[in-house]
C-alpha cells in the first residue's frame, strides 16, 4: 500500500472515532513509522510502504482511535523550540503554555542571573525552555513524582541546559530550599467532580495526579501560593497557571499572601490561563 491510501484509510478510522484532526494525526503517525518528516510524506504520497511498516502504522492508528494522545504514542512533543520527551507520567505540553514563556521573556528582557523555581515541573518543558533562552539563569524544578523528574533530567540533557538546573523530589509543602526571583507553576486545578467531563484524550490517559485540584479545584493552588510567598524574593515575579473560571478566587488568595496582581494572561481561546503577580 502507498502512503496516500494508508493515510486515507487511517483518517476515516480516526474520524469515525471522533478524533479532532484525523488527517494530521494520520500523517504524524506515518511520519513516526517511516522515520521521515511530514514534508516527505506530502511530497511522496505514492511511495509504497513495507508490509511490516503498514502493520505497525495500523497499530498506532488503533491506539489513537481509542483516544491515546499522539505525544504518548510517539513519546515526544514539540514545545517552544524543541521536541521534548514525553510519557504517560507527565501532562502533554499545550501550545497555550508557550504564552507563559513569552511573558517570562518579556519580564526578564533586561534581567541577568535570575534564580527560577518551577513547582510541579512535569516534563520540565517550561523551565528548560526559559533556561535555554536565558543563558545565565539557574533553575530548580520540583515534583512529587520521581518518574517525572527522571524525564525532566533527560530533557535537560537533550537541550544542553543540565549544568544550570537541579531537579528535586519534594511536595511543595516541604520544600524550603533557596530564594527565587521568578516562580512558575502549573498546578492541578480541575475540580474532582469535573474530571469525568474532560475529553477522553485527557481523562483516560493523562496523570490524574497532575489534574485533580481537589473538591473546589483550588486545594493545590492554595498550597503553591502559600509556599511561593515564602520562597520568592520581594519584587519577585510569580507566574501561576489557573482554570478558566478561577481568576477572582485566585486573585484574592494571592492578595492575601502579599502579592500584587500585574496581569491576567489569556490563552488562544481567550480563556483566563495565567495570573502574573509580584511579591510586595
Amino acid at each position: 500500500m502507498n502512503i496516500e491510501n494508508a493515510i486515507s484509510e487511517a483518517s476515516k478510522i480516526l474520524e469515525k472515532n471522533n478524533i479532532k484532526s484525523p488527517k494530521l494525526d494520520s500523517e504524524i503517525l506515518m511520519s513516526e513509522v517511516i522515520k521521515k518528516d511530514r514534508k516527505f510524506i506530502i511530497l511522496n504520497l505514492k511511495h509504497e510502504i513495507e508490509k511490516n511498516s503498514f502493520s505497525y502504522f495500523k497499530s498506532l492508528v488503533n491506539k489513537r482511535s481509542r483516544g491515546k494522545p499522539i505525544a504518548y504514542i510517539t513519546g515526544k512533543k514539540s514545545f517552544w523550540k524543541y521536541e521534548f520527551e514525553i510519557n504517560e507520567n507527565v501532562l502533554v505540553p499545550r501550545p497555550d503554555t508557550e504564552l507563559i514563556i513569552e511573558e517570562v521573556l518579556k519580564f526578564s528582557k533586561n534581567k541577568n542571573k535570575l534564580n527560577v523555581l518551577d513547582i510541579g515541573t512535569g516534563s520540565g518543558c517550561i523551565l528548560l525552555s526559559i533556561l535555554d533562552e536565558k543563558k545565565d539563569f539557574y533553575g530548580i524544578g520540583i515534583d512529587i513524582s520521581k518518574k517525572c523528574l527522571d524525564l525532566s533530567k533527560k530533557n535537560a540533557f537533550g537541550i544542553d541546559v543540565n549544568n544550570r538546573v537541579k531537579f528535586i523530589k519534594s511536595d511543595v509543602d516541604n520544600f524550603n530550599y533557596g530564594k527565587y526571583d521568578l516562580i512558575i507553576s502549573n498546578p492541578p486545578y480541575i475540580k474532582r467532580t469535573d474530571l469525568r467531563y474532560l475529553e477522553k484524550d485527557v481523562v483516560n490517559f493523562e496523570p490524574k495526579l497532575a489534574l485533580d485540584g481537589g473538591i473546589d479545584g483550588l486545594s493545590e493552588i492554595r498550597k503553591v501560593i502559600s509556599k511561593s510567598s515564602e520562597l520568592i524574593k520581594i519584587g519577585g515575579k510569580f507566574f501561576l497557571e489557573i482554570g478558566f473560571d478561577q481568576k477572582e478566587k485566585v486573585k484574592q488568595i494571592l492578595k492575601n499572601k502579599g502579592f500584587y496582581i500585574n496581569k491576567i494572561l489569556k490563552d488562544y481561546s481567550q480563556n483566563n490561563r495565567c495570573i502574573i503577580s509580584t511579591k510586595k
